[in-house]
């Protein structure tokens, strides 16, 4: 079988300095808020080009944590409204929603899966405060019109880039692009920690000061505590782990794209769909490699006949979940589409070059 994502070979890649690692941080006896974070955080601010990150416990906090802050700093107020993807992960959503804000769904472009910034406008009112851009499956969801629109009704650009790690614009990296950005460490990401943990980037000073008092319930002193915070930390041993496996990103994101080329231009079926392989303006990291297809069950079906494991990101859009009850009446054609026909292909820098070559001949034979 070949597996769609075999965690255990991407890590074996770098056992020997994650085990030293692991190593060195248990005998250090400090587990929170150590040498091991520090270093992490000031490795991936540099490595995305931006003033701040903080490690926090998990890419949903790290959204959270972000409209949180805007919050406390006057910026957002409970019951404004927030711009999103109607066709994300629910993560982007919850931390919406949990923020007493209220999430505006908008249709994606049906070739790329990110929002179409043609159709922003006509959703922004006076209670709009943000558009949180999902570089969802790691093409870059960001534009020029996208900018004009942030600066035209001073509205705050926020980052998803749970799975975008690498990804550019014209040689800026996610991460960089708007005013913060969350990321989410879960193992199966290019970059992937061996439990959760998140981060969050900014320049923002005043933002970054604010995000790690929050998450340290509340407390930028200890024992006092400015804000009613919660308890969202990257550990020691995250950070360890992830220290090794950013030095390897650009190099496996590479491997990524070889394969995503590969699979771009040497599938040919008039049954399915391809994503477009992007232009030298922005690049790809290809977290995730998603077709399209009609016939999604019967693929799938055969592909698992012939020893080929494939995923559905996601079978079900947030608006037509029981958690949303309220929206399940709402009507999003492009995104309910895509929801129903979308099937990811096996993608990883442990792939070899056998198995993306039986991928393609099998799928040609389909």
């Amino acid at each position: 079988m070949i597996n769609f994502l075999n965690l255990q070979k991407i890590n074996l890649q770098h056992q020997e300095e994650i085990e030293a690692q692991l190593l060195q941080t248990f005998r250090s006896g400090w587990y929170i808020l150590g040498q091991e974070v520090k270093t992490f955080e000031e490795d991936l601010s540099n490595y995305i080009g931006s003033k701040h990150a903080i490690g926090v416990a998990n890419g949903l906090d790290a959204l959270r944590l972000i409209l949180r802050a805007y919050m406390e700093m006057n910026i957002i107020q409970e019951g404004d409204e927030i711009i999103v993807p109607a066709n994300t992960y629910i993560a982007s959503i919850l931390a919406i929603t949990e923020n007493n804000l209220i999430p505006i769904l908008v249709e994606p472009d049906p070739l790329t899966f990110n929002i179409d910034s043609t159709k922003i406008e006509e959703k922004i009112t006076s209670k709009t405060k943000a558009i949180l851009l999902v570089h969802l499956y790691g093409q870059i969801s960001f534009d020029e019109k996208i900018q004009e629109l942030a600066t035209k009704y001073q509205l705050k650009l926020i980052e998803d880039n749970a799975q975008a790690v690498g990804s550019q614009w014209r040689g800026i990296k996610s991460g960089n692009l708007g005013d913060a950005a969350g990321f989410s460490f879960y193992p199966g990401k290019n970059l992937g920690a061996i439990g959760d943990g998140g981060a969050v980037t900014t320049n923002d000073d005043l933002l970054a000061t604010t995000i790690r008092a929050i998450a340290n319930y509340g407390s930028e002193k200890k024992y006092i505590n400015s804000y009613l915070g919660i308890n969202s930390r990257l550990d020691e041993i995250q950070a360890a782990v992830l220290k090794v496996k950013l030095k390897y990103l650009d190099a496996e994101n590479e491997i990524r794209k070889a394969i995503a080329k590969r699979y771009c231009t040497e599938i040919i079926n008039s049954k399915i769909i391809l994503p477009i392989y992007p232009q030298e303006e922005l690049t790809h990291n290809w977290h995730l490699f998603v077709i399209q297809t009609s016939d999604r069950n019967q693929l799938q079906d055969y592909l698992k006949q012939s020893g080929i494991e494939t995923l559905i990101h996601y079978p079900i859009p947030p608006h037509l979940q029981k958690c949303y009850s309220d929206w399940n009446n709402l009507s999003f054609p492009i995104t309910e589409k895509i929801h129903q026909e979308v099937v990811s292909l096996p993608m990883s820098p442990v792939l070899t070059e056998e198995e993306v070559n039986k991928i393609i001949e099998t799928i040609n034979l389909y």
